[in-house]
């Protein structure tokens, strides 16, 4: 090869790269699409009866006769089961005899106090007469005032009587256990012919819970408390059918942590750390109510709940990460134009979640958004979060 040569093979190449168009940067966009989007607070909870009570005897005795049986409906006033009522129908005799003991009593006195009555007005007239001497009139007039008061005591001594009277009655009543409401019988944890002691705590018969609306009890993070209000609509799925969604309303929020309520504990979980505050995340209960028409929900069943704090369909969307914020409460896309340009707009947004964001005005769909562009730092101050 000669000099020649070999300069104009240089030269060549250099005028190759000279005259090469300088590469277009590669960006890595996405499209401007139309979609839904939800912005959700997700939870776990624990499925329960909207109304569970344990139905209970308040005297003691042996159970008589049990008149329902595990999975029973049962309606508000009907009858569960009886105790034995000899000791209660004897002592209710005994208040009534007592009762009439005293209204006999009572009966005498007010005889007695008449005659009193009568006496005193004679001794009276008698001494104005000087036909009787001041003393029989004192006599007279210490035994009326003393009657009266027995009199008195004796009525205070019916009002008791009568009270107890009616005690026993309620005594005699409660020997026969009725339902509190209208449900379905849980669990029957006293047998017929087991004897029940109500002298300190009323032993439980009988569970009684309504299963036509369930309630969920979800754990809420502080971090997300403020994002929900009651009646707000959700969903929840159950370990057994992961793929079946079920909806709920948003009833109410407890407003303080299961632990203040069980035990006012603030204070002393405050102040377990040196700096006297404590890292532990706090967890309010969301209660949310479901209809259960078929009672295929159960209580004590795991619920995962999403709760919708935030939901718009067919709208446009991109990628989270292709918003910036820029100053004041302005935000900002890039989008990548046809012929490989950048034209950076402002745009208005909407929900967000962890993936997209809402877009209300600014763009239109099919054009490209930027998310990243190699060896440049995006502008703006940051990301939307």
């Amino acid at each position: 090869m000669t000099c020649a040569a070999a300069l104009l093979i240089i030269f060549s190449i250099a005028l190759f790269f000279f005259l090469r168009s300088p590469e277009v940067p590669e960006y890595v966009t996405a499209p401007v699409r139309i979609g839904d989007i939800e912005n959700a607070v997700l939870a776990t909870g624990r499925i329960d009866a909207i109304e569970r009570v344990n139905v209970g005897a308040q005297v003691s005795g042996q159970v008589k006769s049990l008149k329902v049986k595990l999975g029973d409906r049962v309606t508000k006033g009907q009858l569960i089961a009886e105790i034995d009522d000899v000791p209660q129908r004897n002592d209710l005799r005994n208040a009534e005899a007592a009762l009439n003991v005293v209204k006999a009593d009572l009966q005498a006195k007010q005889a007695q106090l008449k005659q009193a009555s009568l006496r005193f007005k004679r001794q009276r007239q008698m001494l104005n007469e000087d036909a009787s001497s001041r003393e029989d009139f004192e006599t007279a007039e210490t035994t009326l005032a003393s009657t009266r008061a027995e009199l008195s005591a004796l009525n205070a001594k019916l009002v008791q009587a009568q009270i107890d009277v009616d005690k026993k009655k309620v005594d005699l009543g409660y020997t026969k256990v009725v339902a509190p409401m209208d449900g379905i019988v849980i669990a029957v944890v006293t047998q017929q012919g087991q004897t029940v002691n109500s002298s300190q705590s009323a032993p439980t018969i009988i569970k009684l819970a309504r299963l036509d609306v369930m309630t969920i009890k979800a754990q809420i993070s502080e971090a997300d408390i403020t994002r929900i209000s009651p009646g707000q609509k959700a969903r929840f799925t159950i370990f057994s059918e992961p793929d079946k969604h079920y909806d709920a309303t948003l009833r109410t929020v407890e407003l303080a942590p299961e632990s203040v309520m069980k035990d006012d504990s603030l204070a002393s979980s405050s102040s377990a750390s040196g700096s006297g505050t404590s890292n532990a995340s706090v967890y309010y209960n969301a209660l949310l109510d479901v209809p259960n028409p078929e009672n295929r929900l159960r209580i004590a069943m795991t619920a995962q709940v999403t709760l919708l704090a935030g939901e718009a369909k067919n709208t446009l969307l991109v990628p989270i990460q292709a918003v910036h914020k820029v100053s004041g409460n302005k935000q900002q896309v890039q989008i990548l134009t046809s012929d490989k340009r950048l034209e950076t707009r402002e745009v208005k947004t909407g929900i967000t979640n962890s993936v997209d964001i809402q877009i209300l005005d600014g763009v239109k769909v099919g054009e490209h958004v930027v998310l990243s562009q190699p060896g440049e730092k995006a502008p703006g101050e940051g990301f939307v979060s």
